[in-house]
């Protein structure tokens, strides 16, 4: 199994508070890995680092086998790695102009094969024209995910992707998810406060505490035999600092 992203001694600090201390951990092609923990555990600011968004203090990424310059992080990595965040910012026009967006930055004007296709495959077909403003929380949070898939991303990072969403929402945006790494093999790392939700996706978990990684299992060991006694809390909701 080939690794996508071999992360080696990072630590992030904002003013004298460290807030990310990373050992080391690897991410491997193809995977799901659920990155869970409480509020303020370094997980949202791991993701920034992972989409080369902001650069470490020490340590170093290695993405496909390439150690990463944040201060020159090269447009191939950039362009194969993508991110949905947890509130989208949605440009004031429709949604088919919003999925399309990514595509016109990148100079490429032909995208309507591929709109429709993901129009229907995120249930917003009926939806194509309607102003972006218009949308429901759901409606908004799909809108953001097709504008992510358009792009063929090679990894896909997901910041809560369906954080205080209905039941519908919620099915619908995990069998894309899951639809998208079982079709095209993507890398899905995926932060979410949802432990059922990371036991229903993930191939792999990783608890974070305070910037550290507490333990990392594939999903079955994660939640029936985790070696950890902060892990063991956790998953009964227990708090945890």
């Amino acid at each position: 199994m080939s690794v996508v992203y071999d992360v080696l001694g990072v630590q992030k600090s904002y003013i004298s508070r460290m807030v990310l201390d990373i050992d080391h951990l690897e991410i491997n092609r193809g995977e799901i890995l659920a990155i869970v923990g409480p509020s303020g555990s370094g997980k949202s600011t791991f993701l920034r680092i992972l989409n080369f968004l902001e650069p470490p203090d020490n340590g170093q990424v290695r993405f496909f086998d390439e150690v990463i310059d944040y201060r020159n992080v090269p447009l191939a990595a950039q362009r194969s790695v993508t991110t949905v965040f947890q509130h989208p910012s949605l440009l004031s026009a429709s949604v088919a102009t919003n999925i399309l967006f990514g595509l016109r930055l990148r100079g490429e004007k032909d995208g309507r094969d591929g709109l429709n296709h993901l129009l229907k495959r995120v249930g917003l077909e009926h939806l194509a024209r309607k102003q972006a403003y218009t949308l429901s929380g759901g409606e908004a949070q799909r809108v953001a995910l097709a504008r992510a898939l358009i792009l063929e991303p090679r990894v896909l990072l997901l910041d809560e992707p369906s954080a205080n969403l209905d039941p519908y929402n919620v099915e619908l945006i995990e069998s894309v998810i899951r639809d998208l790494n079982h079709s095209n093999h993507t890398t899905i790392v995926m932060v979410t406060h949802n432990i059922f939700q990371a036991h229903r996706l993930a191939d792999r978990v990783v608890f974070m505490l305070n910037g550290k990684i507490v333990e990392s299992a594939d999903t079955q060991t994660f939640f029936e035999n985790p070696a950890d006694a902060r892990t063991r809390a956790f998953i009964r909701g227990e708090m945890v600092w």
